[in-house]
């Protein structure tokens, strides 16, 4: 997998569908739908970032977003419900490894929509289309140990936990332990075999 395809493919970000969700760019328009979780403590509680401070915050975020897109560096798609069209969270690739075809897939939701499967079925197809479009040959995500609900989509989605990896991240000022799940291409079914 070459940095340059990858480039030029975010930078025309294909929309993935799934039974209730679309996942496409995000955009400035979606500033209430995203200041309504990202302000959230509960929401940041286990990621990397802090809530957002004010809606203008939000704003410029999205603005700054549209720049990388433009680009092909940002490889985050925006979670909308398809009913509706509010989005509802994001889902993506945080970075790719790309002599060794691998990448790392993150994602966070609007509270209001957890437990309902969302989460799992985002995933599950970006998953698919860094298998199939991209030609990965490993996906893994990582989460923040004691977050055992993140942990349990990526299971649900065919990923095995692979361990933790002590104090690896500095968070908000604290050393984390950082838990590793992760799936190869050859062992992928789509992630509904669970």
């Amino acid at each position: 997998m070459k940095r340059e395809t990858v480039y030029r493919i975010f930078s025309r970000l294909p929309e993935l569908e799934t039974d209730r969700l679309l996942l496409r760019r995000m955009q400035v328009s979606d500033a209430d739908d995203m200041y309504a979780y990202a302000r959230r403590a509960d929401v940041t509680k286990y990621l990397t970032w802090t809530p957002h401070p004010n809606h203008a915050y939000t704003v410029e975020y999205l603005q700054y977003l549209a720049s990388r897109y433009r680009i092909g560096d940002f490889y985050d798609w925006g979670v909308t419900l398809r009913e509706s069209g509010r989005m509802i969270g994001t889902c993506g690739f945080t970075s790719f490894d790309f002599p060794h075809n691998a990448a790392q897939v993150g994602y966070v939701l609007n509270p209001d929509y957890w437990g309902q499967g969302i989460a799992a079925e985002a995933l599950r197809a970006v998953m698919c289309f860094g298998f199939r479009e991209l030609s990965l040959h490993r996906i893994e995500a990582c989460y923040i140990e004691g977050n055992t609900r993140s942990r349990r989509v990526m299971e649900k989605v065919g990923m095995t936990y692979e361990g933790i990896r002590r104090e690896a991240m500095r968070i908000k000022g604290e050393y984390r332990n950082i838990g590793v799940c992760a799936v190869l291409r050859d062992e992928f079914r789509g992630g509904q075999e669970n």
